[in-house]
């Protein structure tokens, strides 16, 4: 993994003319990411901070219904799986619509499905 930030950006490819973005996020170098609240389709490009481009996913679709995707980067390709957390994800970034970033410190969801609670840490600094 390179040195220096990373750039994520994800699209929803289904609006407008060129599609809609969904976020843009600038993150320490991971090889995986959380998003909240993902549509049924997306397209991510993931560069450095020159710019360069470290990995694409596009029409990336849903695999299941779930509050939260996970983004992982692999051999320049980026892949979607959907996911209900678990104790494992506990620790890792989460991206929010918008582009706020964030580290998920709380999950639990029912049995059912039919309620989630969470927890996630923001913090900045400025230069």
């Amino acid at each position: 993994m390179a040195a220096g930030p990373q750039i994520w950006d994800v699209w929803y490819p289904k609006a407008a003319a060129a599609g809609l973005l969904v976020l843009r996020s600038v993150v320490d170098p991971v090889e995986t990411v959380l998003v909240h609240a993902l549509g049924d389709v997306v397209t991510v490009e993931v560069a450095d901070a020159d710019g360069r481009r470290i990995a694409r996913g596009q029409d990336l679709r849903r695999t299941q219904d779930s509050p939260m995707a996970r983004l992982r980067i692999q051999n320049g390709s980026v892949s979607r799986e959907d996911v209900w957390p678990t104790e494992a994800d506990l620790g890792s970034i989460v991206l929010l619509p918008g582009g706020e970033a964030g580290r998920l410190l709380a999950w639990w969801h029912a049995d059912d499905h039919r309620a989630w609670r969470w927890q996630v840490e923001f913090f900045n600094r400025v230069s």
